[in-house]
């Protein structure tokens, strides 16, 4: 059964470039963003990994840790390593995980369960559903899934208006509206009713529906 968003992150311990984790005991309480790529030194992970490096102070700022997967072994990954800062101008400093036996891949359902227990001989083509995003909260919950197909790079900025707007709606009683930015306004969800939105909002909101009221983003200064 694939995984879904709410369901718990599947723990694993697993050899990476920066030493052997456990990924829940890595986590802690931060938020997580687990990324994956069918094979080292392909061209579109390339730049991926080097895009992500270069916004790593943005991840932080949020309490976002990143950790990447390829079922190539480290000694591989800390060869690429040298490639991604060549063509990107970054060095990735997060954690790359060695999948040599496809476990994580099969656990978080990128790769069937028939597909074998090694990287050995496979190529890029035949790892491409190894080509996945997931968010994961402190909670350990998924909150967000994306799989991309292998000749698309994958948008990263995306990915942080895409967190600004979970973490937000984590704390607050709102949801974000179609291409809203941080900062932009939000809508108050329908379970509130306005009696409680007065206390939640006392400066008052924009009613454009009965059931769509825009606010201002209450983490606005």
């Amino acid at each position: 059964m694939s995984l879904r968003i709410n369901d718990i992150a599947p723990d694993f311990t697993a050899q990476t470039t920066q030493g052997d984790l456990s990924f829940h005991e890595w986590l802690g309480d931060s938020w997580g963003v687990l990324f994956s790529h069918p094979k080292d030194f392909t061209p579109v992970c390339t730049t991926e990994l080097g895009a992500l490096a270069g916004l790593q102070p943005e991840f932080e700022a949020r309490n976002v840790k990143v950790i990447g997967l390829s079922v190539d072994p480290v000694e591989d990954h800390n060869s690429w390593l040298q490639d991604i800062a060549d063509v990107t101008g970054h060095m990735p400093n997060y954690p790359i995980i060695a999948d040599t036996e496809l476990a994580v891949a099969k656990l978080y359902n990128m790769l069937p369960r028939e597909e074998g227990t090694s990287h050995a001989g496979r190529t890029a083509v035949e790892n491409q559903a190894v080509r996945s995003v997931f968010i994961v909260g402190p909670d350990k919950r998924i909150k967000l899934t994306l799989t991309y197909p292998m000749a698309t790079g994958r948008n990263f900025a995306e990915l942080i208006r895409t967190i600004d707007s979970l973490q937000l709606t984590a704390t607050h009683k709102v949801a974000t509206p179609a291409d809203w930015q941080h900062g932009d306004d939000v809508i108050i969800v329908p379970s509130v009713s306005d009696d409680e939105a007065w206390t939640l909002f006392p400066d008052g909101w924009q009613t454009i529906k009965p059931y769509l009221r825009k606010v201002a983003d209450p983490t606005k200064p």
